[in-house]
Order: C-alpha cells, then sequence, then structure tokens
C-alpha cells in the first residue's frame, strides 16, 4: 500500500511538471535568420543583401528533441515523437488510454493547439513554432514598388567610358550600362571586377552591365593584353579557322571571360547580312548568305544561353547596303520581300533560340515608314513584335549617332524613342531623358501601361540573368 502510494505521487509530480513546463512556454523556436523542416532535408533560404546582392543561408535538418519522450504508468501509454529542429515535451495519455500522441514543437508560422487522445484520457500538444523565410522578390513585385522616374530609369541604357560616371549612373537608379574601351584600359582582372562589384553596391536594383565584344573590329576588353592575349576574332575568321567547333568554343571562352570579369550581357551577335564586301557593315558581318548567317545565329545565341550571358540581336531589320549612322543619315531602298526572304532569317534564328534582346538600327528603311528612323519608327517595332514574334527587350542603337541628332535637330529623342516601342533606350544622356519622358507620361502622350510592359520584360531579362 505505502509502495502504491509513492508509485502515485511520483507520477503526479511528474505530470505536473510536463504540465507546467508546457503550459509556461517553455518551446524553444527557431531564429528568424534560419528555416528549418521537420522532414530532416536540408532547407535553403535566400536573402535580400543591402547592397542589393543576394545572401545564402543554409539550415541542415535535424532531429533534435528534448523533454520526455516517453511516460508509461499502470495501464497508462504516451509517446512523443519529433523531426527536423524539434524541441517540447513529448504527448502524455492518461487514464487507460491505449497510446498518446506526438508532441514537440514543429516549425511552423502559427501556433496551434492539438488532441489526440486514448480511450479513456486525452492529450494536449502544443506546437510552438516561427518559420522565417525571407524570399526572392519577383520582377512583379519589383515593379509594384517603383514610381514612375525609377520605372523610367531602369529603361535608360547608359554609354560609360569611366568608372566615376557608371557609379553615378548605378546610384541614380539606372537600369543598363554599356560599357566602351576606355575604363578597362591598364586594368589587371582583379582591378575590372573590383570595378563593376563597386558600380552593382550603389544599384538599389542589380544592372545589366554590357559591352560590344564582337570579334574583330568591335572588341572593349579584349583588345587589352592584361584581359586577352589577343583580341577576339570575328565569327567569320572562326568558321574558316575550325568550321562550327571553333566557333563554338570561340563563343564560350567569350561567355567565360566577360561572365569573370563581371559583365552579363554582350551585345552581340551581328544579324547583319551585306550585300557584298564593299558595304559598311561588312566586316562585322559572319556571311554574305542570310541562311548561313541564320545558322551562324542560332548556334551562337544557343551556347551564350547555356553560358548565362545575355545576347543582343543587331541591327534590326537588317543593315543590307546602308552606310555608317554614326556619322551619316542612312536609306535603304529595297522591296519588303528582300528583308522576309533574306534579312529577317538570322534574326528569327536568332529568335527561336532564345536571344534576350533585339538592337533596332537607324536606317530609314523606305518600304514600311520613309520617314523615321527604324529606332523611332512605330511600324517596324510592331513588324518585330507580329511578324517575327518577338517578345523580349528591344533597345534603340545610340542615339547619339548623327543619324538620329541630324533627323531631330538635335532635341532630345528619348521620347520618340520610348513612342516607337523601345524598352531600353540606348543614350548618354540619362539625366535629361528620364525627366522628358516621364513629362510625357503624365502628359498622356505615352501611357504608363507601356512604360510598365517595358520594365517588366528588363526585369524579367535580369532575373535570367540571375541579377535578381
Amino acid at each position: 500500500m505505502h509502495r502504491k502510494k509513492s508509485l502515485s505521487a511520483a507520477f503526479s509530480a511528474a505530470l505536473l511538471s510536463l504540465t507546467l513546463l508546457t503550459g509556461c512556454g517553455m518551446l524553444q523556436s527557431v531564429p528568424d535568420s534560419t528555416s528549418a523542416v521537420s522532414d530532416g532535408s536540408s532547407a535553403t533560404m535566400l536573402t535580400d543583401g543591402a547592397d542589393g546582392t543576394d545572401g545564402q543561408t543554409n539550415a541542415a535538418g535535424r532531429t533534435d528533441i528534448s523533454g520526455t519522450a516517453e511516460q508509461t504508468a499502470e495501464g497508462t501509454e504516451a509517446s512523443g515523437s519529433g523531426a527536423g529542429a524539434v524541441t517540447g515535451t513529448a504527448g502524455n495519455g492518461s487514464g487507460g488510454g491505449n497510446s498518446g500522441g506526438d508532441g514537440g514543437a514543429v516549425t511552423k508560422r502559427t501556433n496551434r493547439t492539438a488532441g489526440n487522445g486514448g480511450t479513456a484520457g486525452q492529450q494536449t500538444v502544443t506546437e510552438s513554432v516561427t518559420t522565417a523565410e525571407t524570399k526572392r522578390k519577383t520582377p512583379d513585385d519589383i515593379l509594384s514598388g517603383m514610381t514612375l522616374e525609377q520605372k523610367v530609369a531602369q529603361m535608360m541604357l547608359v554609354g560609360i567610358t569611366d568608372a566615376k560616371t557608371a557609379q553615378e549612373a548605378a546610384a541614380d537608379g539606372v537600369g543598363a550600362l554599356c560599357m566602351f574601351a576606355l575604363p578597362y584600359k591598364n586594368k589587371t582582372k582583379a582591378q575590372v571586377r573590383e570595378m563593376h562589384a563597386a558600380i552593382q553596391k550603389k544599384a538599389a536594383v542589380p544592372m545589366i552591365i554590357s559591352a560590344d565584344e564582337e570579334g574583330g573590329k568591335i572588341n572593349r576588353l579584349s583588345i587589352y593584353k592584361n584581359l586577352r592575349s589577343a583580341p577576339f576574332p570575328t565569327g567569320r575568321e572562326l568558321f574558316e579557322a575550325g568550321g562550327w567547333t571553333a566557333v563554338i568554343s570561340g563563343t564560350k571562352e567569350k561567355s567565360a571571360l566577360m561572365r569573370d570579369l563581371g559583365l552579363n550581357v554582350n551585345l552581340a551577335p551581328v544579324c547583319d547580312v551585306p550585300l557584298d564586301s564593299s558595304n559598311y557593315i561588312y566586316d562585322r558581318c559572319f556571311s554574305l548568305d542570310a541562311s548561313d548567317t541564320a545558322e551562324y545565329i542560332g548556334k551562337v545565341v544557343t551556347q551564350m544561353n547555356k553560358d548565362g550571358l545575355g545576347s543582343v540581336l543587331k541591327h534590326f531589320p537588317g543593315y543590307g547596303g546602308s552606310v555608317d549612322t554614326h556619322k551619316n543619315t542612312g536609306y535603304d531602298t529595297r522591296d519588303y520581300s528582300a528583308f522576309t526572304d533574306g534579312d529577317f532569317l538570322p534574326f528569327k534564328a536568332g529568335i527561336a533560340a532564345g536571344a534576350d534582346a533585339v538592337m533596332v538600327s537607324h536606317n530609314i528603311v523606305k518600304c514600311k515608314d520613309a520617314v523615321n528612323p527604324a529606332s523611332l519608327s512605330p511600324v517596324w517595332h510592331e513588324i518585330l513584335r507580329n511578324e517575327l514574334g518577338f517578345d523580349g527587350v528591344i533597345i534603340s542603337d545610340d542615339l547619339g549617332m548623327d543619324a538620329v541628332t541630324n533627323f531631330t535637330g538635335g532635341k532630345n529623342p528619348a521620347v520618340a524613342a520610348v513612342q516607337a516601342g523601345n524598352d531600353l533606350v540606348a543614350f548618354a544622356d540619362y539625366k535629361a531623358s528620364v525627366p522628358a519622358i516621364v513629362k510625357a507620361v503624365n502628359e498622356g502622350t505615352i501611357p504608363q501601361s507601356q512604360i510598365d510592359a517595358s520594365v517588366l520584360r528588363i526585369l524579367r531579362w535580369k532575373q535570367k540573368l540571375g541579377l535578381l
């Protein structure tokens, strides 16, 4: 009799202790900086760094149970179990019940009470859990939090000749940079990486940092021996030296160098098909044959996508035999069939291969618009969207070129470029362009919905590049 009373008293004390521990909330929760999973697997949580970069915290799944795991006495059986960073007091059945229930704190956002009883008894388990999970912002999330001025700034592709201007543009919220050769002069690879990192650190939204690394005459990086032993050759030179194997190998090497140095977009490849070898654009082109050029473009864009480097097809609708629009106004008088049967083929191949962007030339192509340069022509932008089915980012060629400034009489062409349908405006004077475009939106000249659509395309491109 005395032994039974002692057992009963001890069991009552144990129950009281369990009740007090549970009732006082002495259950550990997982700190907000980690993410725990109950199945014992590993979890990864991404957090946005203060400087616009992404950080990572890994929480390895584990079983970590503390408290009373099992209580049995006089026909009462209870057991508790947990997994994946679980801490707490196990379930306890009483009063002749057949079994107790699972217990412990399992990481969840909400606190809840769950009951699971035996035949003649009930058990109550309190789960007090916090799962902290910071999600990566989507392009739609970023867009919804932007002012009109911030959106328009994202539409600027600014030409850069020095690191200081690049950092200033980044701090001003510009969406993209076109790096010319001068910032890379006399720099080592490490210094170039540091320069690009410092630029990105200034940006609230990570930036597209691009350069024209076409090969041959147009290179910005590989002309410096500190960055490559010799300038990259053209696609035609690679093919003549080693066929498609050399073209693919050269594309991979170029992508690797640019990515390693902190660039994420190459303003290439060139889709133009010149009429003959005397044409201005010839030295930058793969072939005089549109079908051969289309095959080249398809292979290069496919490889660039594999390498994670953004691509830009240029110069729509096709340069043909036009003059240098950096210095002159170019006219193209060919029939539209010359484009549908020839010049469009490389662009179609690049689009089919997943090209990210298309750059539009300043040539006045009379068969569809006898007045406006293609870069400022809504007609040619509609053809690119509707006939060629391109839904990516459309970029104007540099609006500071003479073909445009002559056409506009020296006036800022940025508003006309957006009205035409460009998503990214390639123009160095963003400080004048942004307020001009904002004013046009506020006055109803440019629909707000058009701005939103353009910025969303740009942000989705950044997401594809791993910047968001």
